[in-house]
C-alpha cells in the first residue's frame, strides 16, 4: 500500500520545517564552535546541549515520519528559549541571535502543521481524552455488571 500524495499545503510546511531544522543544524555548530566559541565551557558540554538534541529527531526526520514532527517541537523549544534568553543578555550576537530565532520559529510553525496536515492525510488520529475516558467508564461499569 502507497501512501497518499502530500497536498500542496503539507508540502509548504514541511519545507518550512526542514528550513528551520538544517539551519539549525548548519547555525549551531558553526556559531558555537567557529564564530563565538563559548568561554569556560568545554567543546563536549557545548555539543552535548546545543548540538546533540538536533540530531535525536534526524533519523524520523528522514524517514517522513510525522509523529517525530510532532514531538520535535520539544526540542526545537531549547533553542526557541535560548535565542530569547540571548536577546536580552548578548546584544553584541544579535545577527546570531536573530538567525536563530528565525529557524527554531521557522521550524516550529513547520513541524506543527506538517504533522497536523500529513497525520490527516494517513488518516492518523489522536483520539480524545473524553472518548478514551468514556471507553474506559463503559468498560468498567460492563465489569461491575458481570
Amino acid at each position: 500500500m502507497t501512501k497518499p500524495s502530500k497536498k500542496p499545503i503539507t508540502l509548504t510546511y514541511q519545507r518550512l520545517a526542514l528550513f528551520g531544522y538544517i539551519g539549525l543544524l548548519i547555525l549551531m555548530p558553526t556559531w558555537l564552535f567557529i564564530l563565538a566559541p563559548r568561554e569556560g565551557y568545554s567543546n563536549g558540554f557545548v555539543f552535548a546541549v546545543y548540538i546533540l538534541p538536533l540530531l535525536l529527531p534526524l533519523k524520523g526526520i528522514i524517514q517522513d515520519k510525522p509523529y517525530t514532527y510532532a514531538w520535535a517541537n520539544f526540542i526545537v523549544m531549547i533553542y526557541f528559549i535560548h535565542s530569547l534568553s540571548l536577546l536580552w543578555v548578548s546584544p553584541e550576537e544579535i545577527i546570531w541571535v536573530a538567525l536563530e530565532l528565525i529557524f527554531a520559529t521557522a521550524m516550529f510553525v513547520g513541524c506543527t502543521y506538517y504533522a497536523r496536515h500529513r497525520g490527516q492525510e494517513l488518516g492518523l488520529k489522536i483520539r480524545k481524552l473524553k472518548d478514551e475516558l468514556a471507553e474506559e467508564k463503559a468498560a468498567h461499569n460492563s465489569e461491575k455488571k458481570d
